[in-house]
């Protein structure tokens, strides 16, 4: 039987986040505001035609697979990369402290899309924030580091837009910010979860100190309609 994270996507925008989905039980997707992750039950051609035909707006768009695959024709190939999807399988350290961390609100979107496009963590976008539980780190009024959820395929809760400015790094601002994250999922009986590009040595090794364990490595077509 296929794991829920082998098809994330899928499995988030039929229970935790189908309150976004569009589509029906063949194709869905976010808002165009929200994310760019659309989804398919089972990677065929004919439903990846009928996810291109369903779509009712052109843009970039992000496909999670567990494995190697053909897309067809009709769909450009704008990037592929590979990342590995590692799961909390560690302990918050009893009397962790994050009274420090905020939580991040709409008037704190233009401070975020800054971030993140400095930082490149993933796709963040204007309606991103709506998935919910973000916080930062703020030096004044200044946010230099943030964190929050994105895919919710229950009971698994995926971590994401953990990242630090250039400025603030070698701080222990995203260990903090994972440890909240994985402390609050987990108080909600779920799973805490994350994807990360496998080239990137530097953030793995700082999960892994965590207690996050490498699942497996899946791929991502960014595609364009």
């Amino acid at each position: 039987m296929e794991h829920v994270l082998d098809n994330p996507a899928w499995n988030a925008l039929n229970t935790g986040n189908k309150a976004f989905a569009g589509g029906n039980d063949i194709a869905k997707y976010f808002p165009k505001e929200v994310s760019p992750f659309v989804a398919i039950p089972e990677i065929s051609a004919e439903n990846f035609n009928l996810l291109y035909d369903i779509i009712p707006f052109e843009s970039h768009f992000i496909f999670i697979a567990p494995h190697d695959i053909v897309i067809p024709e009709q769909w450009k190939i704008v990037h592929y990369l590979k990342c590995l999807q590692m799961v909390f399988e560690g302990e918050v350290p009893a009397g962790f402290a994050d009274e420090d961390l905020l939580p991040l609100t709409a008037q704190h979107v233009p401070q975020m899309l800054e971030l993140t496009q400095l930082t490149n963590p993933g796709p963040f976008i204007e309606r991103t924030i709506e998935f919910g539980h973000y916080h930062g780190i703020f030096d004044g009024d200044k946010l230099v580091a943030m964190a929050g959820q994105r895919l919710n395929p229950a009971p698994y809760a995926e971590i994401s837009a953990v990242c630090t400015h250039p400025d603030y790094l070698g701080r222990g601002y995203a260990g903090k910010l994972l440890l909240n994250q994985a402390k609050r999922i987990k108080t909600a009986s779920e799973i805490p979860f994350l994807h990360v590009k496998s080239e990137n040595e530097r953030a793995i090794k700082v999960y892994e100190k965590l207690g996050f364990v490498t699942r497996k490595e899946m791929s991502f077509y960014v595609l364009r309609k």
